[in-house]
């Protein structure tokens, strides 16, 4: 017997073949936009490599890597310095004649890097604390988990916002959450979540902190 395709039923097929074609093509498109992006955001990010290293790895302890960081976090972090929200000699200067379109292309191109730093050495009892820390929190002085934002591997939340923290140096890592953590009350004027991390910070003892340190540059 004869199966008997109905007008509707061609119409609900029509549909979704036109949607899937219209989805497709979104999504070329935005391949593109996102290599045509990352392709600018190599040319611009020449000047970077000096502090932040070929590909975004650094070779300096003391200054960020950006590859596979959050595009989001990038961004905002570039419009903070830009702002003066987020302070740094180097970092204010450098972001004062970024455009949006650079700093999105920066972030694209960082975002698409492979890191390839290697864990800081570190003994057997600072990595338990640090990892204690990073998965438990301390609940009788409410420090939350870490893994909370950050994720189980310290990849973070492209999303959300939440930097990539895993493979990052051990020096950078405790110099920011000292930096947070002396900054306890300095909010601006829009009352940004620096706050969060420093509430954080505040709590956590210069140990804990170095054992935090050591325990999210060893997570891959």
């Amino acid at each position: 017997m004869p199966i008997i395709i109905t007008r509707s039923v061609k119409i609900v097929i029509f549909s979704f073949l036109l949607l899937s074609a219209i989805l497709l093509l979104i999504q070329k498109s935005y391949a593109k936009d996102i290599s045509k992006s990352i392709e600018n955001g190599q040319k611009k990010a020449a000047v970077c490599a000096a502090c932040h290293g070929v590909n975004g790895n650094s070779v300096n302890p003391e200054w960020p890597s950006l590859a596979n960081q959050s595009v989001k976090y990038m961004v905002e972090q570039l419009q903070h310095f830009k702002s003066g929200v987020r302070k740094n000699v180097l970092m204010s200067s450098q972001a004062t004649n970024l455009s949006t379109e650079d700093m999105i292309d920066l972030s694209n191109y960082y975002n698409h890097q492979k890191p390839n730093i290697k864990a800081a050495a570190a003994n057997e009892d600072v990595l338990i604390l640090g990892e204690t820390i990073y998965r438990g929190g301390i609940i009788n002085r409410e420090v939350p988990a870490c893994i909370a934002c950050h994720g189980p591997q310290g990849a973070g939340n492209n999303k959300a916002g939440y930097p990539k923290i895993s493979g990052q140096h051990s020096l950078y890592l405790s110099n920011r959450l000292k930096a947070y953590r002396d900054n306890y009350d300095n909010r601006d004027e829009y009352g940004h979540n620096y706050s969060i991390m420093s509430q954080i910070s505040f709590k956590l003892t210069p140990k804990e902190i170095e054992a935090l340190a050591s325990y999210m540059q060893a997570l891959y």
